[in-house]
């Protein structure tokens, strides 16, 4: 397993707006949020956090719960934090924040964020750990992969649809991002897939898929 020369520090410190704020603002805009005219009410669910070995971008892998409908309803949110615009990358922006000890950080849907693309793919291979979303320097233990392959290719640009986003690889690949949770297992035939944990308002505790690797 690789080890990073980079890990991630946790600040405990103020970030105006919130990521919930930032979130519930763009969660609307994608063909995946299942909530109404009205804007989502956001609590924190879950997730987990990668490491940049370059220690320049940060990563976390939100699960945000919406309980402005009948019943909550879980989201998979990717994001990475940066300390300047990405390059090519504004449709992916999800906006900007001041943290209390970076200054300025530009916050964008990690899809389309190359440095977090590569990390996930070293992480559905085994090649690095899943960190704990607050804890610095901790491996997040309830989250698990597997990869039946070699090396994972270079995926392509990220394509939603009205459950989750698509990464296809010119090796016939496809890496899927399941943006609604749910209980679930691995479907027949996936190639590999990241699998974690969450806790719904009310306490219940789920476990389901994050991401499938299957062939195109």
């Amino acid at each position: 397993m690789r080890q990073s020369p980079f890990m991630a520090v946790i600040h405990q410190t103020s970030v105006k707006p919130t990521k919930l704020e930032l979130l519930t603002a763009w969660l609307p805009t994608r063909p995946w949020y299942q909530g109404g005219d009205g804007g989502p009410s956001l609590v924190k669910a879950g997730g987990f956090r990668l490491d940049d070995p370059q220690g320049e971008v940060g990563m976390e892998f939100m699960v945000v719960a919406d309980t402005s409908g009948a019943r909550p309803v879980a989201y998979f949110v990717p994001l990475t934090y940066r300390g300047a615009p990405l390059d090519g990358a504004e449709d992916a922006l999800v906006g900007t924040m001041e943290h209390g000890v970076l200054g300025r950080r530009w916050a964008y849907d990690g899809c389309h964020d190359p440095v977090l693309l590569a990390e996930f793919a070293a992480l559905i291979e085994g090649r690095v750990q899943a960190q704990d979303q607050s804890v610095s320097d901790t491996v997040d233990q309830e989250v698990s992969r597997a990869f039946s392959g070699d090396v994972l290719p270079s995926f392509s640009t990220a394509v939603d649809d009205h459950e989750g986003t698509e990464l296809k690889a010119a090796e016939g690949v496809v890496l899927r991002l399941q943006r609604v949770l749910g209980p679930a297992d691995a479907p027949e035939g996936a190639i590999g897939h990241v699998a974690g944990a969450w806790t719904l308002p009310e306490g219940v505790r789920e476990r389901g898929l994050f991401a499938v690797l299957r062939p195109a």
